[in-house]
């Protein structure tokens, strides 16, 4: 595995800079070539920054797609949840054959998102906010560089909202749905079991950010997720650092113990958060793809 390249205190100092700067042209587009992929980003945006400090960051959803395209024997049918600028979704088909659903809500990303897929023809956007009931809930978005949460509430860019049940009825092309990838600032404990429920027939694995501190901001418990999956049939767990640095493979029903060190202090633990994928207790193509992916 590369090392991770470490930053002096001028270099963190000239990045912090740099960011104060972008962010005063937030929205300049600019092209940048991420990890070997081509593709168009607001200026602001950190992902250059965060791949160039962790050559393995992002790197670990697009070897698990090629893994469980292998594991299937066929093309990874997927679904970006949070898609932003549809970084994740071009690395993914940079590596595996497949298709690609979008479901981005924010219009500021959407502008980007719709520049680096519009076009082809693997790729489908759902331009709404995917919620995990019938509820209809306001709801408002939050930025901060490369990223945007969603918290309750009405303004002049309330987003649209679909929930997972018609998400499905909408998309027909991809009733096949066999990889998940979903990144929603402490909303991903809800919606991951919510589209397993809807797609059970499929099993999708599902591969998730997993982090307490924004969980509970957004007023949802991170533990119930281990609960609900258990409770869908998914048995097997893949843990990374929020650097895409291999934790370990864990039973599901260690989860809840194991992530207690999510509440430990920051300084303890050396990063903030995990990306987690979860397998199906009668997917074996899926346990496969996860005991598969390795770092380069």
């Amino acid at each position: 595995m590369p090392p991770k390249t470490p930053e002096s205190i001028v270099q963190r100092v000239r990045r912090r800079i740099g960011w104060a700067i972008r962010d005063r042209w937030p929205d300049r587009p600019v092209k940048r070539t991420v990890q070997g992929v081509d593709m168009v980003l607001p200026w602001s945006h950190r992902l250059p920054d965060y791949a160039r400090v962790e050559p393995e960051y992002g790197q670990n959803l697009p070897r698990l797609a090629a893994a469980l395209a292998a594991a299937d024997g066929r093309p990874v049918v997927a679904m970006d949840i949070g898609a932003n600028v549809g970084d994740s979704t071009l690395q993914i088909l940079d590596v595996a054959d497949g298709k690609v659903l979008c479901v981005e809500a924010d219009g500021f990303y959407l502008d980007f998102l719709h520049r680096n897929v519009d076009g082809d023809s693997r790729i489908a956007v759902e331009a709404s906010l995917l919620l995990d009931d019938e509820a209809e809930v306001a709801m408002a978005p939050v930025r901060q560089g490369g990223t945007t949460r969603f918290v309750p509430g009405e303004s002049e860019k309330t987003a649209p909202t679909v929930t997972v049940s018609q998400l499905r009825e909408r998309h027909p092309d991809f009733d096949g749905l066999r990889l998940v990838k979903s990144d929603t600032d402490g909303y991903d404990v809800n919606l991951v079991p919510a589209v397993a429920r809807t797609w059970a027939d499929t099993k999708p694995v599902l591969f998730f950010e997993y982090d307490h501190e924004l969980t509970r901001l957004a007023g949802n418990d991170p533990l119930k997720v281990w609960a609900d999956l258990d409770a869908l049939g998914y048995d097997l767990v893949r843990v990374w650092d929020n650097g895409g640095r291999p934790i370990g493979i864990y039973p599901l029903s260690e989860m809840a113990e194991r992530s207690a060190l999510l509440d430990e202090p920051l300084e303890s633990r050396a990063y903030h958060f995990w990306d987690v994928a979860v397998s199906h207790r009668d997917d074996a193509a899926g346990a496969e793809a996860l005991r598969a992916v390795q770092p380069s």
